[in-house]
């Protein structure tokens, strides 16, 4: 063992091992892959676009096919996106009908 570090027991593979490692380790297993209908990652800032036409609960309104959605943020659903919309508040989608916009 090294002369500064704090070293924990890891139940999970029961391994003694720096906290700083455990931590990350940790983090890692936490964080939620988010992917568009073509599988790619997508990030909180992301730019996408409407592949199909989607009518909104409760509003009428109807998304139509090749609408751009700036900056989306992910919502810890690894099916779900949080948008912004002119005319839509609060409105979020399913991933499966979305795809990154690159460019």
């Amino acid at each position: 063992m090294s002369g500064d570090d704090d070293y924990v027991f890891d139940e999970e593979t029961g391994e003694w091992m720096p906290a700083a490692d455990l931590a990350a380790r940790r983090a890692a297993a936490d964080t939620v892959v988010v992917r568009d209908s073509e599988g790619n990652t997508l990030a909180d800032g992301d730019q996408v676009i409407v592949i199909k036409d989607l009518p909104v609960k409760g509003t009428g309104q109807v998304i139509k096919r090749g609408t751009v959605i700036k900056s989306i943020r992910l919502t810890g659903d690894p099916q779900e996106i949080d948008c912004r919309h002119e005319t839509i508040k609060g409105l979020v989608l399913r991933a499966e009908f979305v795809r990154k916009r690159t460019g």
